[in-house]
C-alpha cells in the first residue's frame, strides 16, 4: 500500500485534516525504540487505498530534535507529502515548507485555517503561491471539509506521477513534472513554478520566507458580514448545538404544521369528495364476504368504510400512502430544500459527524434520521446519500428501530401523555439511548471502516425559489414512482395473510410468552402483531385497554423498536435487499424483546 505523509507545524489542524481524510478509525502508536506517538489509517487516492500517516509536529528538518528526526525517517518511505500550512501564520509555518521542497519530496501544500484568514483580513494570491513554492496549493477549512476533495485529487495526482527531479536553481521554468503530468485541475497546477531543489542555510531560508511572504501576502481591514458570523458559529459544538436545536425545533414545527394542514384541508377532503363516492359503488358491486371485497375493501368497520382501519388495498392502502405519508413527505422535502439552498445541512452534518462516526457513519447520515421523524419512508429512501452497503445498513435499521415517525409521535403524546409529559419524554429517552448504543454495537460487529466526510461547505445565501421548487417536484416524482407501488404491494400482501387469519394464529402463539416477558394482558397481543400494518393505530388500539402508564410505556416502545410499519418495511425491502433485510429484521426483533424485558424488569 502506498504511503501518504501528512506533516506541519504544531497546532495548524494537521490532526482535523487527518481526521477528515481517513475517519474515525485510526491506530495509534509510538514509532519504534522510541516514545514518540504518531497515528496512521487509510485514505481513498483515486481508485486506491493510501495510507496516511500523522507525522508529529515540527518546525523544520535539521533533525534537532526526537520528532524531527522520525519525520525524516517517515518521509524516506513515503509516496507523497500534504504539507499542513496555518493560513493565519504564513510566514511561519513556510519555513517547514521551503525545508520539504528543498529535499525533492511530492509535496502538496494544504493552505489551512482559510476561512479565519479571510475573516482577519489575510489576503494570499493562490495563484502566485503556487508559483512561487513550485508546488501545488490547495486552500482548506478542515474543521467544515471545504477544500478536502481538491486536496485528494492534488495527493493522487502527484502520487501518480511518482518521484522525479525538480528543475534546478536558475534554470528556464518549465511546469512542475512532480504534479503536473496527470493532473488536470486547475487549482493544483501552476505553468512557471520556482524551484527550491537546492539546499540553503537558515538565514537564506528566513530570507526566501520573506520574499515569498511579501510577494503574495498583504494585509487589509473589514468586518465579518451576518452570516458569517452565524456560518461560523454554526460549527463550533458551544455555539452550534444551541444553533441546531432552534433549527431542528423550527423546522419540525413547520413541517408538522404544513403535514398536518394538508392533510386536513387538502387530502382528507378530497379523498372524502371524490374517492369515497368510487369506494362505495365498489363495495355495493362486490360480495362483502369475499376474497375480493376483503383485498380491495378491507374490513367495514361499524357498516362503513374507513380509511384508517379497513386495511384495504384501495381503502387504506391508497389513504396512507397518498393522504397519510405524501404530505409530511412533502413538507419535509420542502424544508430540507430551503435548510440545502441555504447552507446549513452540510454544517449541521460537520457538527455531528463525530457522533456519527461512532456508529460507523459520517455527518452526512443525519439527513435520513431527521426525515424518519418525520415519515420512515423518506427517511429510509435518503440513506441512499451514503456511500456504502455498510452505512446504509446501519443508517437504514437505526432509522426503522429508534426513530419514531410523525404520527406514531402524535399518537404516543395523544394516549401516554394524559398519564403525564414524564412517560412520553422517558419513551423518547429510551429511544435515543437505544440508538447510540444499537449504532455502537453495530459499528462493533459489522465488517468495514468508518468513511470519512468529504462535503464542501457553501457560504449563507438565500435560496433561490425556481431551485427548490425543482428538487422538490424531482423528489416528489420519485417518491410516486419508487416508494408508493411498493408500499401498495406491501398492503395487499399483508391482506392476503391477514385473510387467511395469519396474525390472529400469531398473536395466540405469542401471547403466553409476551404476557410473562412484558407484563401485558393478553388483550394487548393483537395489538403489537397489528403495529406491522399501522404503528398509530395499534398505539390507539393500547389505549383502549386502560393499561397503567408501565404497561403503556413497555408496550409503546416495543411498538416503536419492532416491525416499521408495511409502507416503511416494503421500502426498506427494496433499499437493502433480501439478505441485508433479513439482518435487520433479526436486529429488531431481539433489540426490541431485549428493551422490552429489561423495562419490565426495571419499572
Amino acid at each position: 500500500m502506498k504511503r501518504v505523509l501528512l506533516m506541519g507545524n504544531p497546532n495548524v489542524g494537521k490532526s482535523v485534516v487527518f481526521s477528515r481524510l481517513t475517519g474515525i478509525r485510526v491506530i495509534s502508536a509510538n514509532y519504534p525504540g522510541t516514545t514518540v506517538e504518531f497515528s496512521q489509517g487509510t485514505m481513498s487516492v483515486g481508485d486506491e487505498r493510501a495510507l496516511l500517516i500523522d507525522a508529529p509536529g515540527v518546525y523544520g528538518l535539521e533533525a534537532s530534535c526526537k520528532a524531527e528526526e522520525i519525520a525524516l525517517a517517515m518521509m524516506e518511505q513515503a509516496e507523497a507529502v500534504i504539507n499542513v500550512v496555518d493560513a493565519t501564520n504564513l510566514e511561519r509555518n513556510l519555513h517547514l515548507t521551503l525545508h520539504l521542497l528543498e529535499r525533492n519530496v511530492p509535496l502538496v501544500v494544504a493552505l489551512n485555517i482559510w476561512d479565519d484568514a479571510q475573516h482577519k483580513g489575510i489576503e494570499i494570491d493562490v495563484e502566485k503561491l503556487k508559483r512561487e513554492l513550485g508546488a501545488p496549493v490547495v486552500p482548506t477549512v478542515a474543521v467544515t471539509g471545504e477544500g478536502i476533495r481538491e486536496l485528494v485529487e492534488c495527493v493522487s495526482a502527484t502520487m501518480q506521477d511518482g518521484r522525479v527531479k525538480a528543475p534546478e536553481l536558475g534554470g528556464e521554468p518549465t511546469k512542475h513534472s512532480l504534479y503536473c503530468a496527470s493532473c488536470t485541475m486547475k487549482s493544483c497546477c501552476s505553468d512557471a513554478p520556482r524551484s527550491h531543489a537546492a539546499p540553503r542555510t537558515e538565514d537564506e531560508r528566513w530570507t526566501e520566507v520573506g520574499r515569498i511572504i511579501s510577494a503574495v501576502q498583504s494585509l487589509q481591514h473589514r468586518h465579518h458580514t451576518f452570516l458569517e458570523v452565524i456560518g461560523d458559529a454554526s460549527v463550533k459544538p458551544v455555539t452550534g448545538i444551541p444553533i441546531a436545536a432552534a433549527v431542528l425545533c423550527a423546522s419540525f414545527i413547520a413541517i408538522r404544521l404544513i403535514g398536518e394542514g394538508l392533510i386536513r384541508l387538502v387530502f382528507e377532503p378530497s379523498f372524502n369528495t371524490f374517492w369515497m363516492p368510487v369506494l362505495l359503488r365498489l363495495n355495493a358491486a362486490l360480495d362483502p364476504n369475499g376474497f375480493l371485497h376483503a383485498i380491495l375493501i378491507g374490513t367495514l368497520i361499524d357498516g362503513r368504510i374507513d380509511f384508517i382501519q379497513s386495511f384495504g388495498l384501495l381503502s387504506t392502502g391508497f389513504f396512507v400512502a397518498i393522504t397519510m405519508v405524501f404530505p409530511y413527505v412533502l413538507a419535509f422535502y420542502l424544508v430540507l430544500g430551503l435548510l440545502e439552498d441555504f447552507g446549513y445541512l452540510p454544517r449541521l452534518a460537520v457538527l455531528l459527524d463525530t457522533l456519527m462516526h461512532r456508529m460507523g457513519l459520517h455527518g452526512w447520515a443525519v439527513i435520513p434520521m431527521l426525515l424518519g421523524l418525520g415519515c420512515n419512508v423518506p427517511g429510509i429512501m435518503a440513506t441512499r446519500v451514503l456511500e456504502s452497503p455498510r452505512e446504509r445498513m446501519i443508517a437504514s435499521t437505526l432509522v426503522s428501530i429508534a426513530v419514531p415517525c410523525a404520527s406514531l409521535q402524535a399518537m404516543m403524546w395523544g394516549i401516554l401523555g394524559r398519564h403525564g409529559t414524564r412517560y412520553v419524554a422517558g419513551i423518547y429517552l429510551i429511544l435515543f439511548v437505544v440508538w447510540i448504543v444499537l449504532g455502537r454495537i453495530l459499528n462493533a460487529l459489522m465488517e468495514g471502516n468508518s468513511p470519512e466526510l468529504i462535503l464542501e461547505i457553501p457560504p449563507y445565501r438565500l435560496p433561490s425559489v425556481r431551485t427548490v421548487g425543482y428538487k422538490l417536484w424531482m423528489r416528489m416524482v420519485s417518491y410516486f414512482k419508487e416508494a408508493v407501488p411498493f408500499v401498495l404491494l406491501g398492503v395487499l400482501i399483508v391482506n392476503v395473510l391477514n385473510y387467511l387469519n395469519t396474525f390472529t394464529i400469531i398473536a395466540d402463539a405469542t401471547a403466553p410468552f409476551i404476557t410473562r416477558a412484558f407484563g401485558l394482558p393478553k388483550e394487548a397481543v393483537f395489538a403489537l402483531v397489528l403495529g406491522f400494518l399501522r404503528k398509530d393505530v395499534a398505539v390507539g388500539m393500547l389505549g383502549a385497554l386502560s393499561l397503567a402508564p408501565k404497561q403503556m410505556v413497555i408496550s409503546v416502545t416495543i411498538l416503536c423498536m419492532s416491525f416499521p410499519c408495511i409502507a416503511t418495511f416494503v421500502v426498506l425491502a427494496r433499499e437493502l435487499g433480501g439478505r441485508s433485510l433479513a439482518k435487520a429484521t433479526l436486529i429488531m426483533l431481539i433489540s426490541s424483546l431485549g428493551v422490552g424485558v429489561a423495562l419490565n424488569l426495571l419499572l
